[in-house]
């Protein structure tokens, strides 16, 4: 398989992914600087269907505390999971195990070393497209990371939520049309849902969105006000920079306070 090697956090990450398959970018970063550090106390994070681990690496990266579980069905990604996890010197918090988590039983999960109902953080980025809708990409590991069965968001959302302690929080960056379907999978699961839209330019409709939650909480449902990602120009905002080159967390780089995880 082609990989190329690719630098992530202003080159303070180099990731290996393949060359003609999904290939992780902006919504992985984004994804991780959701994760608050907790001042540094250790915490444990599951990045489910993680690929090359690019979003799990980032949150180890900023946040010494975290040990991290990357979870990927594809063998050849997973290879590559453990080959990043190496390159990057992180082999003290962060490992891949290979699963499926719509279909893997508590027995398989436990011969893994996972439990469920175990981490403090969940985290995702699942499929964006329904199987069959549109023209599927050409190269398999591609198709499988770009679409999934129609019942597969609510495979996602019960995976998590299995895995998650209680009280332990949920982070998901989807497309923002699938927000009415993720908040409908995940109730019951995890309350308190957050929603944080992404725009590329100031002024489009956001076309990403961060939801968070947590497992018990019954806050309810709040909708935050929008980051903008893109100038006119298409340089990167100064928020988005500092996510992307310097590997802030989300709350730092675009000044948001207001944007700690939920409460019970």
């Amino acid at each position: 398989m082609s990989v190329t090697d690719d630098a992530f956090l202003g080159g303070r990450l180099n990731i290996l992914q393949p060359r003609q398959a999904y290939r992780a970018g902006l919504d992985a970063v984004m994804l991780a600087a959701a994760v608050p550090d907790r001042d540094g106390q250790p915490f444990s994070v599951l990045d489910a269907g993680a690929g090359v681990g690019t979003a799990g690496l980032c949150v180890a990266w900023r946040c010494s505390g975290a040990r991290v579980v990357l979870l990927e069905r594809e063998p050849e990604l997973v290879a590559l999971a453990r080959d990043n996890i190496a390159r990057n010197a992180l082999n003290d918090r962060v490992s891949a195990v290979e699963a499926d988590l719509s279909r893997v039983s508590n027995a398989e999960l436990a011969g893994l070393g996972l439990g469920e109902g175990t981490f403090d953080q969940v985290i995702a980025n699942p499929p964006y497209h329904a199987e069959g809708a549109g023209t599927s990409a050409r190269h398999a590991l591609k198709s499988a990371a770009h679409a999934m069965p129609e019942a597969g968001l609510d495979d996602w959302c019960r995976f998590l939520a299995r895995m998650a302690r209680p009280g332990g929080e949920m982070l998901i960056v989807h497309k923002t049309d699938a927000l009415p379907e993720l908040i409908r999978c995940l109730d019951g699961r995890f309350g308190g849902l957050t929603a944080l839209p992404l725009h590329s330019h100031a002024g489009e409709a956001a076309g990403r969105i961060l939801l968070r939650g947590r497992k018990g909480s019954r806050a309810p449902f709040r909708l935050e006000a929008g980051l903008v990602l893109h100038e006119e120009d298409e340089r990167p905002t100064r928020g988005a920079e500092n996510v992307l080159r310097l590997g802030q967390a989300l709350d730092v780089a675009y000044g948001k306070r207001d944007m700690d995880p939920v409460t019970p």
